[in-house]
Formats: C-alpha cells, structure tokens, sequence
C-alpha cells in the first residue's frame, strides 16, 4: 500500500523533469537553479501533532546516547577474538583508521541533520536528496536489522544473569519477559523519560570503561599485585602480528584484515545521532557537537583500549583461547583475561554486572531505533500510515508495538535447538549496519551537489564536513571494500573435522545475502513505482526548512531568556573538563 502511495509523489517529479517543465530558472554560478517542488508528505508534515515528534532529548543526552551506541559488547568481549585472531599491532592499526571511517560517515550525517533535522533521519535524507528507491530500501534494511538484534540482546541479557542464577533454577525466559517490559515501558514513557535513562545507563558504561583503561594502565605499569612491568614485552614476543591461514606477510595481512572487519561491525551503531535528529532539542547546535565528542571518545576507549589489551595479554595466551570459546559475559572478555593473569581475583562478578548493563542498554536503544525507523518510513510514505501516528508524548506508539511484538522472538531463543539457527540470523541482518553507512555517504555525495547545484554556500550551512567529499569517498570505498570481502574466510580451505578442506557455505550465504536483497529492495522498488532518482537540480533542500527555523529561533529565544534569568554556575568548567566525558 505504501509503495504505490508515493506515485503521487514521483508523478509531479517526471513532470519537473519534461522538458516543457514550466518551472521558473535561474543562474547561479555554473548551474541553472531550479524551482524545487515541495516534499510531499503523505500523512502529516513535521508539525502535524499526529504524527509528530517532540524534541525533548537535551544536548546531554543526544551526546550520551551517541556515544552509548558505539560503546557495547564488541568493545569489552569482541577485542579478545580480533586479539587471539591477528595479534595486538593488527587490532591497533584496523581500530584506529575504522575510527576515522566512523568520523567520515558521522560526518556526513552531521552535515545534513544540522541543515535539515527533520523526523524520518537519515532514511529521509536518502528519499529526498538522492533517490526514492534508497529511502526505501535504507529504511527496511535498518529496520530489519534492528528487530533482530533487539531480541538477540534479550537473549544475552539473561545468560548474563545465569552468571548468578543457573538455567535449571529459574528458565531464562522469565529473565527475557522481565527485560522486555522493562524497555517497551521506557520507550513508550516518552522521549524525555527514555532520554534520561538511556543517559545514565550510557554514564555507566562510559565510567566502566573509564576504570577499565586506568586499571589495564596501572597493570601494564606493574602496580598489580604480580608487579610485573610488562611495558611491549608481548610485542616481541609472541610478536606484534599474528599470521591467520598462512605464513609470512600473507599470513600477516590476512589476519589483519579480520580484524578490520571486526572493528567495523564493533563499531556499527554509531550512527544511532542520526535517529535522534527529530527528536534533539536546538539540533543544529547539538548534533554537531555530538558528533565531534563522539570522535574524541571513540579514540579515547576503543584505541586505548586495544592498545592496554595487546600490552597486557599475549595473543596466544590460553586464558584467551578459553575466553575466545565463550559466548557471553565476563568469562569471555579480555579485560578479565588481563585481570586474572597479573593476579586480580573477585573483579569478574562485578565486570559482569557491567555488562549486563551494557546488554539492557543496547536492547532498550535498539528497540528506540526500530521504533523511530518504521515511523520514518511511514512518514515518508513508505510504509503503512498508522505507523506515523503518535500519542500525545510525541511517542509513534504503534510502531513501538510492532517492533516489541516482534522482540518477543527472543523467547524462541531459549530452547537450544534454535540457538544455532538465531545466530545465523543475526549474522545475516549485520552486514546492514554497513550498507546504511554506505547508504548515508552516498546520499551526502548527492546532497552535496544538490546544495552546490542549488546555490547553497557552506557559510549557509551549521556544520559541514571537514574532510568534505575526498573524506566522504574515501570511506565510500573502504565500507565498499570490507563489505564485498568481509566473509572472506568462506573462501579459505581450511581442514575440516575429518581433515580435508571445504568451502565455509553457511559462512558465504550468511554473510552476504543481505547485499542482494538490499538492491532487491532498490530495484523493486523502482520497477513498481517507476520512480526516478533525483537530479542536483530537483532534490529537495528546502520543504519543512523553514518551520525548523523558527522553530530554532523560539527555543533559542527561550533558552536566553531563561540564562537571563538565573545565573550559571560552573558552565564553562562542565563544558571544557567533563561534558567530553559524560
């Protein structure tokens, strides 16, 4: 129904297209701007109240939550495998430049959300700016990731519990049921409500972090109770690269790739700012702040991180190799690994504790993305209408049904038999989390020459991208790269349990079935609206600017008005030493 809506749409573009179009022209510079049509919104503009949302997420929270989606699991469990994999220089060189990848893509986001923040994200940034078929199938492709990731998180949480209560005292499922109507309560209290806790939860996973690193530093400066300055003792030996399927420099290089592709889906979530942009209070202000905290942070815990890890345990350590084996909590992170080896005893408990908290956040995050992606694709008419209607705490209350209804999966995932089956799920809907940082560069490379196309100066713009478009390109092609090989392994012959070789099918069809059908969706999508992509000329920059602009102008009328008021006590001392941090 929705797919067939947004002919009414597409019709008016061909229209613009005719070359009998009669729309007014004019030159600016070396293009001949066009009168753009307004973006048409099939059920509601941004300040319908029935579908719309309220901006009631602070500057605090918006940089907190970014932050809390690049921090998770990947970091505190998923550097031990990438370790045990490659080695520690390997996981050192892939983290720090997938880091700046990270920066390019939230980069690019940044630009556009603080031009046009609207309320379907970034999805809508590909319907408008580039092409109708890229929303579309960016907006499923999203959401299908996030409405099984959510339940896998479920999942995790409560085998982090069995850490204090067995499976054969209580059933986990009563753990996932307890957890569930833990984050639909959450997510269907209200922005402000969600944005508070979602704060705290991410507080607490930043200090964790925090202490884990001041703890690795004392530890490699041997003040743990072994005293042993163990300094780059584990880069000389066992030695600072690990060859994998192979020897010498193709050995190295393979097992340096692993690991870039580890750090890429270790990373994945980041852009989680670009969902909040409807949402943010004065976003054009907080957005971009949120963005370059989030960089600085990013570098500060995960580069760190990898570096104290690679300095504290040695790759081929046994304690790693066991931890590696582990499917969840603190028995499989490397930090305990590094805990347990320089003599610390009674740690793991409370590292476990942490990482539950790091799971619940994830999963009441994961479902606030699910929930704010359908109500963007309703709102840009790709899906059903009643998915774009909100209640009156600006909550889109029937796509949070759905998307929790779905998260009750997760009760499929107790019984064993299903286990093996979930996680090749899972495995399936991951490689979208890079197809959406592919699809937001391209659409930034499209609105960057519809703006140019447009006469939009950059002094127009509230933040733009420091690299430009080199920096957009370049990780245009390494997301390209790592996607097209990142089950690259599927491809060895390695011995099986019989001791021949064979090609890793599961591995080859998990991996990468995800890309056909992401262009399935384009295409189709295509073939049956007959939609056009747009051209720099008629891309749409303007619809709903201005109501966001006065709507900018009042809150910031009122925030001066209110500083005038009481005086600010320790502002410039939060926002300089602690606001980076928390």
């Amino acid at each position: 129904m929705g797919i067939l809506q947004r002919r009414k749409v597409d019709s008016s573009v061909d229209a613009l297209d005719s070359p009998h179009s009669s729309r007014d022209h004019e030159k600016v510079g070396d293009y001949e701007k066009a009168t753009v049509p307004e973006h048409d919104h099939e059920f509601g503009g941004e300040a319908d109240p029935a579908t719309g949302l309220h901006r009631g997420l602070r500057a605090r929270q918006v940089t907190m939550i970014a932050i809390g989606g690049a921090i998770g699991t990947g970091l505190i469990i998923g550097t031990g495998s990438a370790l045990a994999k490659a080695g520690p220089l390997s996981i050192l060189i892939s983290y720090s430049i997938v880091d700046f990848i990270v920066y390019m893509v939230m980069c690019a986001l940044g630009e556009m959300a603080a031009y046009l923040p609207i309320q379907s994200g970034f999805t809508g940034y590909a319907t408008r700016f580039c092409d109708p078929a890229l929303g579309f199938s960016l907006g499923y492709t999203y959401w299908f990731k996030y409405i099984i990731v959510t339940p896998n998180q479920l999942t995790a949480a409560a085998l982090v519990i069995q850490y204090w209560v067995p499976r054969e005292k209580v059933n986990p499922g009563v753990f996932i049921a307890v957890f569930l109507v833990a984050i639909i309560l959450i997510n269907y209290l209200g922005i402000k409500f969600f944005g508070e806790i979602e704060f705290w939860l991410s507080s607490i996973k930043v200090l964790t972090i925090v202490g884990l690193l001041i703890l690795s530093l004392v530890l490699v400066l041997g003040g743990g109770p072994d005293h042993d300055r163990k300094g780059f003792r584990y880069w000389r030996d066992p030695g600072a690269m690990k060859p994998l399927y192979g020897t010498g420099d193709k050995g190295r290089f393979l097992g340096l790739w692993s690991t870039f592709v580890t750090a890429t889906f270790a990373y994945l979530g980041t852009e989680l700012v670009g969902v909040t942009v409807g949402e943010a209070q004065n976003p054009r202000k907080v957005i971009p702040r949120a963005i370059k905290l989030t960089f600085w942070r990013i570098v500060v815990f995960y580069v760190l991180s990898v570096l104290l890890i690679g300095m504290l345990v040695r790759y081929d350590s046994e304690a790693l190799s066991f931890a590696t084996k582990q499917t969840t909590g603190a028995s499989a992170s490397p930090f305990v690994v590094a805990m347990i080896e320089s003599g610390i005893a009674g740690l793991p408990g409370f590292l476990n504790a942490c990482i539950l908290v790091f799971v619940f956040s994830a999963a009441n995050s994961d479902l606030y993305i699910a929930t704010r992606t359908l109500y963007g694709l309703a709102k840009e008419g790709n899906s059903h209408r009643i998915f774009a209607r909100t209640d009156a705490r600006g909550v889109p209350i029937y796509s949070l049904g759905l998307s929790a209804l779905i998260a009750c999966i997760a009760f499929l995932n107790v019984a064993d038999d299903s286990k093996k089956v979930f996680s090749y799920f899972v495995n399936l809907v991951t490689i979208f989390g890079l197809l959406t940082w592919i699809s937001i560069l391209v659409t930034h490379i499209y609105f960057v020459k519809a703006r140019r196309a447009q006469g939009i100066e950059k002094s127009q713009l509230a933040y733009t991208a420091p690299f430009g478009l080199y920096g957009t390109y370049f990780a245009l092609v390494f997301c390209i790269v790592i996607a097209i090989f990142k089950n690259f392994d599927a491809f060895v012959h390695v011995p099986d349990r019989e001791g021949g070789e064979y090609f890793d099918t599961t591995s080859f069809i998990t991996g990468y079935i995800g890309i056909p059908l992401y262009l399935i969706m384009i295409f189709g999508y295509k073939l049956i609206t007959k939609s056009k992509g747009w051209t720099p000329l008629n891309a749409d920059l303007y619809s709903g600017k201005e109501a966001i602009d006065r709507e900018e102008e009042e809150f910031l009328a009122k925030k001066a008005a209110q500083q005038g008021s009481k005086k600010q006590v320790g502002g410039a001392f939060y926002k300089r030493f602690v606001s980076w941090l928390l």
